[in-house]
């Protein structure tokens, strides 16, 4: 397809409104306050070219109108021309990634590790367009997503926002979410962002923000080789990443950004910092912005302090550490992506197409996320045929995910950390609301250790287990304090070591209760279907062994339902592993270790397992 960044007329646009701007302005283009830290004023007064909401930042009651509401107010400061301030319409910024589940009743996708089981681009191209149609209905612009980590270690806390450990894999899904979610950048498209740039999912030991050490052909290979379709595809910004490749973390590194991926890939489009991810360049904050923006980085994700970022950098400019020209490249570039998203010519949020739209969080999304939880399901065990369940069998339903919407969908759902309970993901079913709704006489047990389970009263049970929310760092799983200690020292030098989050792999399911659970069930000669809600692929032999079937769910999102169309064969397995299920917990390093599942497995109905 043509690239929207390359466009002779609308670069004459660009060169022309960049010839009109002062410093001040520029600098201005190029700084993302929170939308706690900034009001609609400043945007005028600081020429702010973009604002973000952080992970739980919402406005008013978090309902599309709200956000419609905020987003009118930034964008109208933003065009109030002046003497001293030019019309530039602000893009607004959200992590939009499985859904727009930062907004009260939106519609959940699956988490990237259940959409890469699907193994199906033209599903991640459909849901990438709904979540487009729902991140518009709110007034916003721009997306964080999709990442194209490859994440090379379950340790880490963002495996589940892999597609896969097989670049492969990942590479085949970035055309499609980036052309699914930017359209023909008209009224049904929002802006993409594709990250973290580069090598997130390789870190030793799967720390958070660690050190990748790889060779540049591996990095190539590996890392760098899924952004090639999306840059083809024409993604239009870019997310650096937090961790650091041989050393040099990724936010100060020229190499990495000018040369590779605006030199060597040739990307026209803008690059974003992470979250006050320069902050982790230098001791000096001052020194921070410098090399960060002489790397390369276009436009930078300040949270709270971008008044001293708008000053420090200024200071650079007249100092001559940074020179003009590297401003004006930066501010070119995020002209372009304004230019070409046709951002110019929209009228203001409330009077767009899908603003405030009553599609919102309905059932033409929810019967799409629906389907892409039937298919990302992965059939690990099913034996003496304990599925499919007859709809008529008397069946126990238990487990503390069983009627549990967040845990179903994960982190990075109304707030940065997830949700813990059912109420606070409005709309769509809980495992347990989908058996209900298909199966007469099934029971849901609140009890721990299902003590009411009683073999003349029920055929068969369904128990859910697995993690609880995480987001990021706090969802890492440590091998132990000795290697944070040398792996912070060496990541982060003194600044902003992250305390160890104290679980071992072994322990990361684990919750003992979801074993006892299960033997508790069992030896009552109770046949157990057991379903996995997990971020990653886990040590389960225990939970595997005890079961007649088992059945990997990943973090399906809001529409539990579709766990139910295949617990009762209305629909077959067809999702495939998209990572090596490990066997202990011993070396869990991609590749390294006899898997007990190896990648591409996954039962159907009529398999013996």
């Amino acid at each position: 397809m043509n690239n929207p960044l390359k466009d002779a007329a609308l670069e004459a646009k660009v060169e022309q409104l960049l010839a009109a701007m002062n410093l001040d302005q520029k600098i201005g283009q190029m700084t993302q306050p929170e939308r706690m830290a900034c009001t609609a004023q400043d945007v005028k007064e600081f020429h702010i070219g973009s604002v973000l909401s952080g992970g739980g930042s919402c406005p008013g009651a978090n309902l599309p109108a709200d956000w419609v509401d905020m987003n009118d107010a930034y964008w109208m400061a933003s065009m109030e021309a002046d003497e001293e301030h030019l019309a530039i319409p602000l893009l607004y910024g959200v992590d939009a990634i499985h859904g727009h589940g930062n907004v009260r009743g939106a519609t959940v996708f699956p988490h990237n590790i259940g959409l890469g089981a699907t193994r199906d681009p033209d599903l991640i191209q459909r849901v990438a367009q709904a979540t487009a149609r729902e991140i518009l209905a709110t007034g916003v612009d721009w997306t964080f997503a999709p990442t194209l980590a490859v994440a090379r270690n379950i340790h880490w806390g963002r495996t589940y926002e892999s597609y896969s450990e097989d670049p492969v894999l990942v590479g085949s899904y970035a055309a499609p979410f980036v052309q699914g979610m930017q359209g023909n950048l008209g009224e049904d498209g929002v802006v993409a962002c594709v990250k973290h740039w580069v090598g997130d999912g390789g870190t030793t030991h799967g720390i958070d923000q660690g050190e990748t050490t790889a060779t540049r052909d591996e990095l190539l290979t590996t890392h760098i080789a899924p952004y090639r379709p999306a840059i083809d595809a024409g993604v239009l910004t870019v997310m650096a990443s937090f961790n650091s490749w041989n050393g040099d973390k990724c936010h100060g590194h020229r190499q990495l950004i000018t040369e590779v991926l605006k030199g060597e890939l040739g990307f026209e489009g803008f690059v974003i910092s992470d979250w006050d991810g320069i902050d982790y360049l230098s001791k000096s904050y001052y020194d921070a912005v410098g090399m960060s923006v002489n790397a390369g980085i276009d436009m930078f994700m300040v949270s709270v302090d971008w008044q001293q970022f708008i000053r420090h950098l200024r200071t650079h400019v007249e100092k001559g550490s940074v020179p003009l020209s590297r401003i004006d490249d930066a501010v070119r570039r995020i002209l372009r992506v304004k230019f070409a998203f046709g951002l110019f010519d929209k009228p203001r949020p409330s009077e767009r197409h899908w603003s405030n739209h009553p599609g919102f969080g309905g059932a033409e999304q929810r019967k799409l996320a629906r389907e892409a939880v039937r298919k990302s399901l992965v059939l690990l065990k099913n034996s003496n045929a304990a599925l499919p369940i007859e709809r008529s069998a008397r069946i126990l339903v238990a487990g503390k995910s069983a009627h549990n919407r967040g845990h179903q969908c994960g982190g990075f759902t109304i707030a940065w950390q997830g949700a813990e309970d059912n109420d606070s993901i409005e709309g769509g079913t809980s495992v347990w609301e989908g058996i209900q709704e298909l199966a007469p006489h099934a029971v849901l047990s609140d009890d721990p250790l299902a003590k009411d389970a009683d073999p003349e009263r029920y055929d068969v049970a369904v128990v859910v287990i697995g993690e609880k929310p995480y987001a990021e760092g706090m969802g890492d799983v440590r091998p132990g304090d000795d290697v944070i200690v040398q792996a912070g020292s060496q990541i982060r030098g003194e600044m902003k070591v992250l305390e160890p989050y104290g679980r071992t792999l072994d322990h990361a399911v684990a919750h003992p209760e979801d074993l006892a659970l299960i033997k508790s069930i069992t030896a009552k000669g109770i046949p157990v279907v057991t379903i996995l809600v997990s971020g990653r692929p886990l040590p389960v032999a225990p939970e595997l062994a005890a079961s007649d079937a088992f059945i990997a769910a990943w973090l399906p999102g809001s529409e539990g339902q579709g766990i139910s169309d295949l617990l009762f064969g209305d629909y077959d397995f067809q999702g495939r592993l998209a990572f090596a299920w490990p066997k202990d917990a011993g070396s869990v390093e991609s590749g390294n270790y006899p898997p007990l599942f190896p990648r591409g497995f996954g039962l159907s109905l009529g398999d013996v397992g």
